[in-house]
């Protein structure tokens, strides 16, 4: 992948850019690689000479590679750290470099994610953090004979504000904070993890063999539905939100005069502002062409 400067970043950070210190350790995927869309990975691999990315996009990942580093010399006697596993299922290897594993009193094993995030993330239920959290445990438990005690998020909220952690409901009472994660039994994960993995291994026959590729879902493309919000004509804040015209309708007649109906359109976050190879991507083409023709 070509990294580009557009807006003149100075050359020690590109350059660190250039030099990454991840690898999946020759494993068919990683773990991340694993929960994200099996399309996605296959026209990354597939356009990789060809994809561009700003060095302007990747700086907070850049930081949270340098926060990584910062914290592995807190390590404890019980501690560790950036340990990457490896097991096979159903012929492809998957891997994962887990942070922190905290050994116990009791010999169980605490798992540890750092996260460098935003405050939204932290507010709000991410699904992929417990499917993340959950292929490592299930490493873990194909590596050693360790008990896991818990799984744990610890985030670092890079935009965290005082202000909003005094006065906002739900909000972070610090720029850290630590987040329970709900631990599946092995069965559930290997299940779970042999659904991907077959789910993968279509995409790469596809790729290969030259067909279509399964579409995105909604949720991995981050989709956001076409809303109807009825609002006093002149007003800031909605009434009512409904996710059909018909019903906004319903709702308009009820409201009575002084309120109008305001269209929010929808749009796919992912696909429109984060995914790197959405000029290969004919999902994507087709819905921009939908969305022009007012079809979605």
């Amino acid at each position: 992948m070509k990294i580009t400067n557009n807006f003149g970043i100075p050359q020690t950070i590109v350059n660190a850019l250039h030099r990454p210190t991840y690898t999946k350790g020759g494993a068919n995927l990683s773990a991340t690689e694993l929960i994200t869309s099996p399309r996605i990975v296959q026209l990354r691999r597939l356009h990789a000479d060809k994809l561009e990315q700003d060095a302007s996009d990747m700086v907070w990942a850049l930081f949270g590679t340098a926060i990584h580093g910062v914290l592995e010399h807190g390590k404890d006697a019980n501690h560790i750290v950036e340990q990457r596993l490896h097991a096979e299922l159903d012929g492809w290897t998957i891997s994962g470099a887990i942070d922190l594993q905290t050994v116990e009193e009791d010999g169980e094993l605490t798992i540890s994610d750092y996260k460098t995030t935003g405050a939204w993330a932290v507010m709000n239920e991410k699904i992929d953090w417990e499917q993340q959290l959950n292929i490592y445990a299930w490493l873990v438990r194909c590596n050693t004979d360790r008990r896991i005690k818990k799984l744990e998020i610890v985030a670092i909220i890079r935009d965290w504000n005082r202000r909003e952690s005094l006065t906002k409901e739900g909000y972070p009472e610090a720029p850290i904070k630590v987040i329970d994660i709900n631990l599946w039994d092995f069965d559930e994960q290997t299940d779970f993890i042999r659904g991907l993995v077959q789910q993968h291994a279509n995409a790469l026959f596809a790729a290969e063999s030259g067909e279509e590729l399964q579409e995105c879902t909604p949720a991995q493309t981050w989709e956001k539905p076409t809303t109807y919000a009825i609002m006093k004509v002149g007003g800031v804040r909605a009434k009512k939100v409904c996710y059909s015209e018909e019903d906004a309708e319903l709702e308009l007649a009820s409201a009575g005069k002084g309120h109008e109906i305001q269209v929010r359109f929808g749009e796919r976050t992912r696909c429109a502002t984060f995914c790197q190879v959405r000029d290969y991507c004919s999902q994507w083409k087709k819905y921009q062409a939908q969305e022009l023709k007012g079809g979605v």
